[in-house]
């Protein structure tokens, strides 16, 4: 793998790892909260950085139905991502203070919840839409080249197929579009949760979309 990719990736990684520390906000507390999310945008634009191809070609060749699906993920992925950012600023009570930005409150709280939620479906469909690529990437690394055998591959997609039964049902069960669609002005935090069940259940919530 080239240098430039094994930093793409490294990117990617950092970004799910941010992504799930996020979603568990009752666990680590307002600040850790802010300090990762100012880190998850800066990896976001580095990622943007690391990509440009994709800005320079994003005028160029026919869009079929593929095409034009990522295109909307990755459009609505942005538009959520400065969501979380400017709502972020307006709520910060530590990393962007020094700023002095605070506008209506409960209006940067109703961005951020719906943001949030929309930029963990988003990402992981996101996720989804590379998931061949990412597969391909460490089979090679796993199999040294060599092919996937029928057993290997099969098992993989019956807990690929567990996962996602799984996740979609804890994604209706945490009512996820509840606040996805701001049908409630608050979140719902079982601040007595264990730990490891919570991102069990994001892990399969992702692996639904992905």
């Amino acid at each position: 793998m080239k240098p430039k990719a094994r930093v793409k990736v490294g990117i990617d990684i950092l970004m799910t790892l941010l992504l799930l520390f996020l979603m568990g906000y009752q666990f680590w507390g307002e600040a850790a909260h802010e300090w990762a999310g100012a880190g998850m945008f800066a990896l976001f634009i580095v990622h943007h950085l690391l990509n440009g191809s994709w800005h320079k070609n994003l005028f160029r060749g026919k869009y079929n139905l593929f095409r034009t699906f990522m295109l909307i993920i990755d459009v609505l992925l942005l538009a959520a991502m400065i969501g979380l950012m400017i709502s972020g600023i307006l709520l910060s009570n530590h990393v962007f203070a020094f700023l002095g930005m605070h506008g209506s409150l409960s209006f940067a709280r109703l961005l951020h919840m719906a943001s949030s939620y929309w930029g963990f479906v988003l990402m992981s469909l996101h996720l989804g839409l590379h998931w061949g690529k990412i597969l391909g990437m460490i089979g090679r690394a796993v199999n040294g080249g060599q092919a996937v055998s029928k057993t290997r591959k099969m098992l993989l997609r019956i807990l690929g197929a567990a996962t996602a039964v799984y996740g979609l049902a804890v994604f209706i069960r945490r009512d996820l579009l509840t606040y996805m669609f701001l049908r409630t002005q608050f979140v719902f935090l079982d601040f007595n949760e264990p730990v490891p069940l919570f991102y069990i259940d994001c892990l399969a919530m992702m692996g639904t979309f992905i």
